[in-house]
């Protein structure tokens, strides 16, 4: 068991890293910006990669936990608590950044296996860092933040989207369809880890994806829980991809999710 001053002292940690690599992506030139690669609906530029290293070197210098990164996959540690690591995306929202779409971030998570224990998200456009703690808080530039108490999905809006692995076919899309028309609003952002940020704020209600990848949400599953919020989570049909259901608490059964 974590206790809370270990649990603060990783969260500097996190907030330290995600806001390094978030300034030097905010001054990122968009001459600068290279594609590495493009494969189906994935893109892979520069500023991942470099981004990445700068967010990596960060936790290493403070840090010997394992780390799981989108760009490097799973960089082993040598710690004795072999339990713990960080889930990273150093940016979440690469098609949105090459584009010029300012709705990306640095998302970085602390698990325990696979118990989420605290995440830092940092929109450096908008100078916003999300922070929290599973079980304990959530908080908006230091200012606390909790989940909405909409109950109703006639007057919630959900975020969601279609991660590089959906499912496209008619059968697909006609349940997913039906999963969503509840909603009063549906929004597609681009970033996942935006999308559980907003809604551990209230600014939404729920969020859910289909086949997410597990860096993409790992930050935002703890920020949410600290805010007040549940979620469930499925794995899905690929490697560290997951099903995520994710709401303010109260509408987790209508969206199709199980406590």
């Amino acid at each position: 068991m974590i206790d809370r001053k270990a649990l603060d002292k990783y969260l500097v940690i996190a907030r330290e890293a995600a806001l390094t690599a978030g300034e030097f992506l905010s001054g990122y030139k968009q001459s600068n910006i290279r594609v590495e690669s493009k494969k189906g609906k994935d893109i892979k530029i520069s500023a991942d990669r470099e981004s990445e290293k700068i967010t990596i070197d960060s936790l290493r210098s403070k840090s010997d936990f394992a780390i799981l990164s989108e760009e490097r996959g799973l960089i082993e540690s040598d710690a004795e608590d072999d339990t713990l690591k960080w889930i990273i995306d150093p940016l979440d929202g690469s098609l949105n950044f090459f584009r010029g779409i300012s709705v990306c971030c640095v998302s970085i998570g602390l698990w325990d296996g696979n118990t989420p224990l605290l995440g830092t998200i940092y929109d450096f456009n908008r100078k916003e860092l999300f922070t929290g703690i599973a079980g304990v808080g959530a908080w908006l530039n230091e200012n606390r933040v909790t989940v909405s108490k909409i109950n109703t999905g006639q007057d919630a809006i959900l975020f969601t989207g279609f991660p590089a692995n959906t499912d496209f076919t008619s059968e697909a899309l006609k349940r997913y369809i039906e999963q969503v028309q509840v909603f009063k609003k549906v929004r597609l952002m681009g970033s996942a880890a935006l999308s559980l940020a907003y809604v551990a704020a209230g600014r939404a209600d729920a969020y859910f994806e289909r086949d997410i990848m597990i860096w993409d949400v790992a930050a935002g599953l703890a920020i949410l829980s600290g805010a007040g919020g549940k979620y469930f989570i499925e794995p899905a049909s690929h490697s560290n991809a997951y099903n995520v259901y994710a709401t303010n608490g109260f509408l987790l059964n209508i969206l199709g999710g199980r406590e």
